[in-house]
């Protein structure tokens, strides 16, 4: 008898022991992705990343995953600061005007100062400049570095190394806490100077004359085709003068020509699967540690991009190749190999992040939404209606609304010059075609020929209730939401 006590006992206390293990986290960030970009989400696409499937096989992939917006032309700014905050993006404590709406003890609510009062060992590497520097210089430890170059040292490895050191000496000092790893990588941010064989199996070079065009294609070894939605010149003023994302980008400059595209593509995905490369060092660190299977490993990026999406470059845009974001999540109690709508915004990440921890924070200090319960296969989506903002360039700028398969886009730019309206039907229309994608120029670059519907359907009568509708719900999001701007055809209030 007095054995099997003992046994119980034993058990019992092993089993509490485990019951309290708190997992740790890997929070993985990329600069300027476009989810369109992986495979996953676009499987025509030739990047090839096996770790990040691996992630995606054994996890949730988000299909509906967002950037709510931004008031700077640096649009990864307020991106990273949401995440920092799991604040929107008009209530941002480092908004750029004389309106802060966050409260005054912000800083001891973002994301490092709640997990080091949790008890967590936090770890940072990422890029220097352009997120919410109050919260970074929490971390406890941190190795911040703009990294574009294309070797070890100069590139995404460098990023990959810090999180391995700091993996080692964790090890070796034999650190008992749980970890909080902010993994953030540089790429593929241009400048994208590639890895030399990364740019070779994607057939691109790292182009630096701007009065040359880049090399004419190598059959042996093309460059990607462009993108399915892309035109030579957007139709309109994308209503921010000087932008340096559309007009000074090394390698493309105010080129839109095919072959620069091709190109410049090309050097996208070699960053891209360097990145790849570098996190699955990581992964088999973690699994060579007996961490891994304890360890919720987070994957998006800060926002799209456009690489001649729309013949546009850059991420000052609303469309889905870069309001949309890729996300992943991978981890214990995660459903394994599935898709979510999700309908979440990157500032949901913070509240997510502590409730998967088990760490409280008030509705005061936060206002993402926890979508945990999409992760454990409870819901399919934290809500219906999501809201876009740009607001970089003129004001008002651009608005989004989306809600089921139906987009609203409007743009009030340049002192009125520019008024556009844009509504799309994303089942029927999921890349946005313009009319102008119909032109047979653009066929021939595309390859692909649109449906006579896949058009934009604003002024279209037979659409003019469902647009009334999404005006009407545009408005309400921006008060909701507390948006300082009224459109040109918005009540003034």
């Amino acid at each position: 008898m007095k054995l099997i006590r003992v046994v119980v006992a034993a058990l019992t206390v092993a089993a509490v022991a485990n019951a309290e293990k708190r997992p740790n986290f890997l929070f993985i960030l990329a600069d300027d992705q476009s989810p369109f970009d992986l495979q996953m989400y676009n499987p025509e696409s030739p990047l090839e990343t096996p770790n990040l499937d691996r992630l995606a096989a054994e996890g949730m992939i988000f299909d509906g995953a967002y950037h709510m917006g931004s008031w700077s032309g640096a649009v990864c700014s307020p991106s990273r600061s949401m995440i920092m905050t799991g604040r929107t993006v008009w209530h941002l404590p480092n908004r750029k005007d004389k309106t802060i709406l966050a409260p005054a003890d912000i800083n001891d609510f973002v994301l490092p100062a709640m997990f080091n009062k949790a008890g967590y060992a936090t770890m940072r590497t990422c890029k220097k400049g352009n997120s919410y520097e109050p919260a970074n210089k929490q971390f406890t430890v941190r190795h911040d570095a703009t990294k574009r170059g294309g070797t070890a040292e100069t590139g995404s490895e460098w990023h990959g190394n810090q999180v391995l050191k700091y993996l080692d000496e964790r090890a070796s000092g034999k650190d008992e806490r749980p970890f909080f790893i902010y993994y953030g990588f540089s790429h593929p941010h241009d400048v994208r100077d590639g890895t030399v064989d990364l740019l070779r199996k994607y057939g691109a070079v790292n182009h630096k004359d701007k009065n040359q065009k880049p090399p004419t294609l190598n059959p042996e070894r093309p460059t990607p085709e462009v993108p399915v939605n892309y035109l030579p010149e957007h139709p309109f003023h994308h209503g921010h003068k000087n932008l340096r994302d559309e007009v000074r980008v090394p390698g493309v400059w105010k080129n839109r020509d095919v072959a620069t595209i091709r190109n410049e593509q090309g050097r996208e995905f070699a960053c891209s699967e360097n990145i790849d490369i570098q996190i699955g060092k990581v992964l088999d660190k973690l699994e060579a540690m007996g961490e891994l299977e304890n360890t919720i490993i987070f994957y998006t990026a800060d926002h799209g991009i456009a690489i001649g999406r729309h013949g546009l470059q850059g991420k000052q845009n609303l469309y889905q190749h870069t309001w949309r974001v890729p996300y992943i999540v991978k981890g214990p109690g995660v459903k394994k190999g599935v898709r979510a709508t999700g309908n979440i915004y990157l500032l949901d990440t913070l509240k997510t992040l502590l409730d998967l921890g088990g760490i409280e924070i008030s509705t005061e200090h936060t206002e993402g939404i926890s979508f945990k319960p999409v992760l454990e296969g409870k819901q399919d989506a934290t809500r219906d209606v999501l809201y876009g903002v740009y607001c970089g360039g003129s004001k008002p700028g651009m608005r989004s609304v989306k809600k089921g398969d139906w987009k609203l886009i409007k743009y009030d730019v340049l002192d009125g010059s520019v008024r556009e309206t844009q509504l799309f039907n994303l089942a029927e229309n999921p890349n946005e075609f313009l009319k102008e994608h119909h032109d047979p120029a653009v066929v021939r670059a595309t390859g692909v020929k649109p449906k006579p519907n896949q058009v934009n359907l604003a002024d279209n009568p037979k659409y003019a209730e469902k647009r009334k509708e999404l005006e009407a719900l545009l408005l309400e999001q921006m008060k909701e939401n507390d948006d300082p701007y009224r459109l040109w055809d918005q009540p003034q209030d």
